[in-house]
């Protein structure tokens, strides 16, 4: 069974901030950064137990072609995106979401 995706407000305005700044680099990069976040998304929803936990309850799932992980809580019925959040920036950032 595959869980309902739901993204926290801060996680989908760091989404779309990323895309925008890859757009800017290239045309289209930034379709390409949406497409693999999603596509990474997707398959944390169909299974989450296949991503390792890294703080608390959250799990990670961490994106092939760009340094971004996504950060997420599985609940009864739906996989809560809390944070898209590239690799070098201070993780305790997202950690004050939880």
């Amino acid at each position: 069974m595959t869980l309902r995706i739901v993204f926290r407000h801060a996680a989908k305005n760091e989404f779309e901030d990323a895309a925008v700044r890859y757009d800017e680099q290239r045309a289209g990069l930034g379709e390409e950064f949406v497409i693999e976040i999603g596509q990474e998304v997707a398959r944390a929803a169909a299974a989450p137990e296949r991503y390792p936990i890294v703080f608390g309850d959250i799990r990670r799932t961490v994106a092939r072609r760009f340094p971004f992980s996504v950060y997420f809580r599985v609940r009864s019925d739906s996989l809560v995106v809390l944070a898209v959040f590239h690799g070098r920036r201070n993780p305790a950032i997202w950690q004050r979401r939880v």
